[in-house]
């Protein structure tokens, strides 16, 4: 429909006024709702060429689009705006199609062999995943289901750092005060347990550092001096000599880490493709290094360290290995983009990290630049706003994040009790309840975190997410579980209907047929603007019509079976769409609620 329309205008430019003009350069807006039509054409900027007045070309170009097109039943110009509007039939054949269809997604945007790699999550193994991860994980996710959507091959990777001085923190601390205390012995998931270590060795590095400043050390010095940090500063050069005890100790809690990963990830409905280890990697990275000290690339000081200066580039000196050897996040995301690129040879190489990590991406392009890879220019990083609670900002350290498991299981509780107020608690037994529950929690979680704008920072407030009729989750999912009820009621299989003798259409049910079928439209969207708030905004916009399409309108009570097999027609496609648009937020819709 759309894409006919857009080669009418183009042909009448050309007719009317010689103008040539590519279709793609064509832009088409659904009308506004105070005036009449469909879809809006704006020619203001033809009139120029033209050499004629915005309404004149208006009124010319609509006759020139109603004679060549059946598709048109009318038009009208307001000012430089031309309204069109389309026949009853063009949206029931186009609703008729529809009900028909398992999938309304978009297939042909990109056509690319190559696929496009997604790195997401990249956690330390000293500590649980926390409400910071939970967004990153949550874009990354969604990102690639739109991607997915739109016809890419998608590579989820998933990058963890295990390996560093954070890491010796843990084990030191564990060492020290841990008496062989285990995930099992003491019945803490394996993340928490290794954190609780990283929080004591930091909370013990304080004290000492407040002695030795005491006793007349300066702050600086004390930092350095501090006897705990030595003493994982050189657990870390162990590590990298692979003495024997040390990696022994850093593969048992690094096990123990993983495994509360992996349950944290199942929670969360999150997955990957791959996953690397920075202890695989970090080697690479110090190859390439020493490679680019032989050619000129790097330059070493005389402590040993190896640096780059970038001050060409506008930036400043990068340090690449420390004076003892040891390497630093940039050497390990070197090797780590030079291994995918081989592996994968991707369109894009994705990084979802924090926009605190804006300035480390520039650097780690323009060194593979200078390292001649001329793939550098592939290399995106998907920067996006921190989150924070009311309370204020996270600290690892100091043990004042808010756990990603803790949160869950908040949101899962808060479902539940919301359920029990609202007397919509009634299940077959209590393990549907449960999982009931934790659909809707993680629904709510999901949908307020994604429905804003990554490239901003956001405060996550966990009492506000579960809401029935704001504009949550919670809302959507409930829409969509009214209209399965409604089908359910019918008992007529609605997609074997076809609508017919449709006259004309009420305006919400004009509202909800363009809402639909600005679906695809919207998924491309997304998909270029690297943003699921997109598909938010739509999912609630949807839900929100059909509600007021819901109460402005009888479906199962209306008296003409015409009007109300289209009703049910509608209903289905919109329940479809909405399905479809949470699934590429990683939220479920639940057929009853």
């Amino acid at each position: 429909m759309e894409y006919k329309l857009k080669l009418d205008i183009v042909n009448g430019l050309n007719s009317l006024y010689n103008i040539q003009i590519d279709i793609s350069e064509i832009s088409l807006q659904y009308t506004k709702a105070e005036f009449a039509g469909d879809f809006t054409f704006v020619v203001f900027p033809f009139v120029k060429s033209a050499k004629k007045s915005p309404e004149i070309i208006g009124n010319e170009l609509g006759n020139y689009i109603r004679e060549h097109n059946s598709d048109v039943l009318n038009f009208n110009v307001v000012k430089g705006f031309l309204n069109i509007e389309m026949t009853v039939g063009t949206w029931v054949d186009f609703i008729n199609t529809k009900v028909k269809t398992e999938s309304y997604l978009p297939t042909d945007l990109f056509s690319n062999s190559n696929p496009i790699v997604v790195e997401f999550s990249s956690p330390n193994t000293n500590k649980p995943l926390h409400l910071g991860h939970i967004r990153n994980n949550l874009l990354g996710d969604s990102l690639s289901r739109i991607y997915e959507a739109v016809g890419h091959k998608v590579v989820r990777v998933n990058l963890v750092n295990d390996r560093g001085i954070h890491i010796c923190k843990s084990m030191l601390a564990w060492l020290k005060w841990g008496n062989g205390e285990t995930p099992e012995t003491s019945g803490i998931k394996g993340d928490h347990l290794v954190g609780k270590y990283y929080v004591l060795f930091d909370q013990e590095y304080k004290l000492q550092i407040g002695k030795l400043v005491s006793e007349g050390s300066s702050p600086e010095d004390a930092e350095k001096n501090a006897p705990i940090i030595l003493e994982a500063q050189e657990m870390l050069r162990k590590w990298e000599n692979n003495d024997k005890e040390v990696r022994e100790l850093w593969q048992t809690m690094n096990s123990w880490v993983y495994e509360g990963f992996e349950t944290t990830y199942k929670t969360m409905n999150i997955g990957f493709d791959k996953t690397y280890y920075e202890s695989e990697t970090y080697l690479l990275g110090k190859e390439i290094i020493e490679k680019g000290l032989s050619d000129g690339v790097f330059h070493k000081r005389p402590d040993g360290s190896v640096w780059i200066d970038l001050q060409d580039e506008n930036l400043d000196e990068k340090l690449l290995l420390r004076s003892d050897g040891t390497s630093v996040y940039m050497t390990q995301d070197i090797g780590t983009a030079l291994q995918r690129h081989d592996e994968y040879n991707p369109e894009k190489l994705i990084y979802v990290v924090g926009n605190e990590q804006e300035y480390h991406f520039q650097v780690l392009k323009v060194i593979l630049k200078k390292l001649g890879y001329q793939w550098w220019q592939k290399i995106e990083h998907f920067s996006y706003g921190m989150v924070e609670l009311p309370a204020g900002k996270m600290k690892s350290r100091e043990g004042t994040v808010v756990d990603a498991d803790d949160l869950m299981d908040e949101m899962f509780a808060t479902a539940e009790q919301t359920a029990a107020e609202l007397g919509k608690a009634d299940f077959e037994s209590e393990e549907v309840a449960q999982e009931h529950y934790k659909m809707i929690g993680l629904a709510a979680l999901k949908y307020f975190i994604l429905k804003v704008d990554p490239r901003k920072n956001m405060l996550f407030n966990p009492a506000e997410s579960i809401d029935f009729n704001g504009n949550t989750g919670t809302f959507i999912q409930y829409t969509h579980a009214r209209i399965r009820s409604v089908l359910r009621k019918s008992e007529i299989d609605v997609s074997s209907l076809k609508v017919k003798d449709i006259e004309s259409f009420a305006e919400i049910e004009k509202r909800l047929l363009i809402k639909v079928y600005d679906f695809p439209t919207t998924v491309k969207l997304s998909a270029l603007q690297q943003s699921p708030a997109l598909i938010c905004n739509y999912a609630y916009d949807l839900a929100s019509t059909y509600n007021q399409f819901y109460h402005e309108c009888n479906i199962l009570r209306e008296q003409n079976e015409s009007v109300m097999e289209f009703r049910l027609v509608i209903s289905h496609c919109v329940a479809q769409t909405i399905k479809q648009a949470m699934n590429l937020l990683g939220i479920d819709v639940p057929e009853q609620m």
